[in-house]
């Protein structure tokens, strides 16, 4: 069984890195090296909260053996737990995380501009995808 009080604070920990995103203007991070490393920064920690929030479901719930962090967002999907139309989205953001956190100096800023714009809300429907079915 989940333990829905970690899961619940992994959320919160989202939720909370969505809301900081709101303070930079998407349009500052071509020209402000500390903006588009905070944007980076806290694109990752939000990302790797949802893959660990993957992670804890798909292990406590027993939903199969997942071989990537991309298939852990499969196996959500197939037991109910997001939409299924969500995880494409995940898979590209779990790849986003990895460009992040491998490949350093080859981050492509309008790439990071492309992600704060336009999947943050993504994020967003993951926790509330999430949160719903946590609730009794």
């Amino acid at each position: 069984m989940t333990d829905a009080g970690l899961v619940a604070k992994k959320l919160v920990r989202i939720e909370v890195c969505l809301q900081d995103l709101r303070l930079v203007d998407p349009a500052s991070i071509e020209r402000n090296l500390v903006h588009e490393r905070f944007v980076e920064h806290t694109l990752q920690i939000a990302i790797q909260a949802a893959v660990d929030v993957a992670s804890h479901i798909v292990a406590d719930d027993r939903l199969g053996d997942a071989a990537s962090n991309h298939e852990l967002f499969d196996l959500l999907a197939r037991h109910g737990w997001i939409p299924v139309d969500q995880v494409a989205v995940m898979h590209r953001l779990v790849g986003f995380r990895n460009i992040i956190v491998h490949e350093y100096e080859d981050i492509d800023v309008r790439i990071v501009r492309t992600v704060l714009e336009g999947h943050t809300g993504d994020l967003q429907r993951f926790v509330d995808a999430v949160r719903a079915h946590l609730a009794p």
